[in-house]
């Protein structure tokens, strides 16, 4: 009998596959809001504990730390044991440490829980990125990837206008992280309902019970049930990190922890420095949060645009184009545009040109590991490169700090976007089979 992945690569989408997306899409939202949510919240938490400029800027990057370490140890778990366990446990540490975070009562306390909900993002991005690859259809595979990335920049709009409208009324900033641990919740039910564990999955790992679960994965699909598993290749029994490193695939991982780690330090600065930098030129939290919010709108059209794109053009060289828009728009930005519309404008392209490009890079790396190798992957590229993520914040915050002024600090922080163009643009790899 044919093996499954060949169907599933092969034929059209059901619509239990697209379900599947549409949840991991969903997910990648709620991710979008818990990782700005503190970004909503800092001008309050600024104010009420009369937080520099420098302790701010690790409170911001604390999640971001723990999503690297989330994603590269739990994306490993996520090769293991499997992908749709690895997300219910995401979730559950994800609400807990959303809800933890509004009882804070100190910086070293709120970053303790944010650096633990941070843990639950980073496993929950790995793990969504496999199954969303592992569901889709050869033809659409970059597409579906693209539209999931795209769920976070959606995500924190949405959010975004519901924290500026729960800022306004409760005039609580702990009444955004309140918001997202219920949020959070209500998600458990629906994967438990309409995610199943991946195919490709349970033929490479072969669990207890994994023939019975594939087969009425397959019969939801419309398609003809195994009468019995294929053999299961020795090579393919254990996931290691060396395996990640070895001869024809140390070249792609090293790359590709290059360009996410440059890249994500740009992008995060822009995104988690938005709200403070336009209270310090005077406007109101709400007028900031609405900057951000913005910034995010732009988000979710570049990913948009860039999945549209991939049906036609190679996915790595639209994603290195963006990323040098990426460097050209986040330093145009500091340049302290006069107005609020103006501003607002700098960040929708900044948030364009460095969502659209991350969104790309998911789909770089989904293509570039084989299943067995996917979530694990997935990990370390995001675990590794999120230490750029967490250390944009910080070096900003540093330069803030120093009296740089903020068209120098954005100056300097285009330049990684910039850097992670160009190791994008050595990378060679040959687009792995998704079995």
């Amino acid at each position: 009998m044919e093996d499954p992945r060949a169907r599933i690569a092969r034929e059209p989408m059901h619509l239990r596959q697209t379900l599947a997306i549409a949840i991991a899409t969903a997910l990648n939202a709620l991710d979008g809001f818990d990782v700005l949510s503190i970004s909503f919240a800092s001008p309050g938490i600024a104010k009420e504990w009369h937080v520099t400029r420098q302790a701010l800027g690790v409170v911001l990057s604390m999640e971001l730390i723990g999503m690297g370490l989330g994603a590269f140890l739990l994306g490993m778990l996520a090769d293991r044991i499997g992908r749709r366990p690895t997300i219910l446990g995401c979730l559950v540490v994800m609400a807990s440490g959303m809800l933890a975070a509004s009882f804070a009562q100190d910086v070293t306390m709120l970053s303790a829980f944010r650096l633990y909900t941070g843990l639950g993002i980073g496993g929950m991005l790995a793990a969504t990125n496999a199954i969303v690859a592992e569901c889709s259809n050869a033809r659409r595979r970059n597409l579906a990837v693209a539209i999931m990335a795209g769920g976070y920049p959606i995500g924190a709009v949405v959010g975004g206008f519901i924290a500026s409208q729960l800022l306004a009324t409760t005039g609580h900033w702990q009444s955004v992280f309140q918001f997202g641990a219920a949020m959070t919740v209500c998600f458990i039910p629906l994967v438990l309902w309409l995610v199943p564990e991946t195919i490709a999955f349970l033929l490479i790992r072969q669990p207890r019970g994994a023939l019975e679960k594939i087969n009425r994965t397959m019969v939801r699909q419309g398609r003809e049930p195994l009468d019995l598993l294929p053999p299961l290749p020795e090579a393919k029994k254990g996931v290691a990190l060396a395996q990640l490193f070895a001869p024809g695939v140390a070249g792609v991982s090293t790359a590709l922890i290059l360009a996410y780690f440059s890249h994500m330090m740009t992008f995060y600065f822009l995104m988690k420095w938005i709200p403070k930098i336009i209270v310090d030129m005077g406007y109101p939290a709400a007028a900031a949060g609405g900057v951000l919010v913005w910034a995010n709108v732009g988000g979710a059209t570049g990913s948009i645009t860039l999945s549209i794109l991939t049906q036609r053009f190679g996915v790595r060289p639209l994603v290195i184009g963006l990323m040098l828009g990426g460097a050209a728009a986040v330093a145009a930005f500091g340049q302290g545009l006069g107005t609020l519309e103006a501003l607002s404008l700098a960040a929708c392209l900044g948030g364009f040109f460095t969502n659209g490009a991350t969104a790309g890079l998911y789909a770089v790396i989904a293509q570039s590991y084989p299943a067995e190798l996917r979530a694990g992957g997935t990990g370390l590229v995001i675990g590794i490169g999120r230490a750029g993520a967490a250390l944009g914040p910080i070096v900003a915050g540093a330069l803030f700090e120093a009296h740089w002024p903020l068209s120098h600090v954005a100056g300097v922080m285009a330049c990684g976007t910039l850097v992670g163009g160009l190791a994008l643009s050595l990378l060679r790899y040959r687009e792995a089979d998704i079995a």
